[in-house]
C-alpha cells in the first residue's frame, strides 16, 4: 500500500501497490502492521456498504463522538464519488479545514478518516457503491452530523445535490451546534 498524508494530520490517501501480470493484478488493501507503522488505528469492527441510485446523492457529514469515536477506511467500488472530511479536533492546527478527493472504481484509492473528523460524500455517477471499514461500532447516542453545505466548512461540491435524506438535510449548522 502507498500512504500519502493529506494536509490534515492523520488523514491519509491510500493507493494500491499493484503486482501485475498477464492475469491482471494483486494488491493488499489493508494491513494492520502497515497502518500502525503510519500511526493509524488498525482496528476494524464493522464493514459497511452504501449504494446510491442517482448521481448527486449526498451522504454526510457524519461522525461519532467519544466515548465511541470512529475511524473509517472509505473506498468506491463502483462508479465515482467525491469524498470529503472535515477536521473537528478543537486543538488541531487544521481545525475546521477540509480535504476532498475523487474516489473511483478505476483509481481504487481509499481515504483513511481519523477520529473526530466529519465525513461525507457525493455520488458523481448513477449506481455508485462505497465500502467503509469502520474502527468503532455504530453507537447512536454518540452520532453527530452537520450539513453538507455548512458555510463554516466552505466545501465546494462538484455537482448539484439531487438526493439527500431528511436527516442529512436537517443536521444543525456548525456554529449553532457548537454553542
Amino acid at each position: 500500500m502507498l500512504f500519502k498524508e493529506t494536509h490534515l494530520k492523520g488523514a491519509f490517501v491510500i493507493d494500491l501497490e499493484r503486482r501485475e501480470d498477464s492475469r491482471g493484478f494483486f494488491a493488499r488493501m489493508f494491513c494492520a502492521n502497515e497502518f500502525e507503522q503510519h500511526g493509524l488505528k488498525p482496528t476494524i469492527v464493522q464493514g459497511n456498504l452504501s449504494f446510491n441510485h442517482k448521481a448527486g446523492t449526498m451522504r454526510g457529514m457524519h461522525m461519532q463522538l467519544p466515548p465511541a469515536p470512529e475511524t473509517k477506511l472509505v473506498r468506491c467500488t463502483r462508479g465515482r464519488i467525491y469524498d470529503v472530511i472535515v477536521d473537528l479536533r478543537p486543538d488541531s492546527p487544521t481545525y475546521l479545514q477540509h480535504f476532498g478527493i475523487e474516489l473511483t472504481d478505476d483509481n481504487r484509492t481509499a481515504l483513511y478518516v481519523p477520529e473526530m473528523f466529519a465525513h461525507g460524500y457525493q455520488a458523481l455517477t448513477d449506481g455508485a457503491e462505497v465500502t467503509y471499514l469502520v474502527g468503532e461500532f455504530y453507537t447512536p447516542g454518540t452520532e453527530k452530523g452537520y450539513r453538507y453545505n455548512d458555510p463554516a466548512f466552505g466545501i465546494q461540491w462538484p455537482i448539484p445535490v439531487t438526493v439527500i435524506s431528511d436527516k442529512d438535510a436537517n443536521w444543525p449548522l456548525f456554529e449553532k451546534a457548537s454553542k
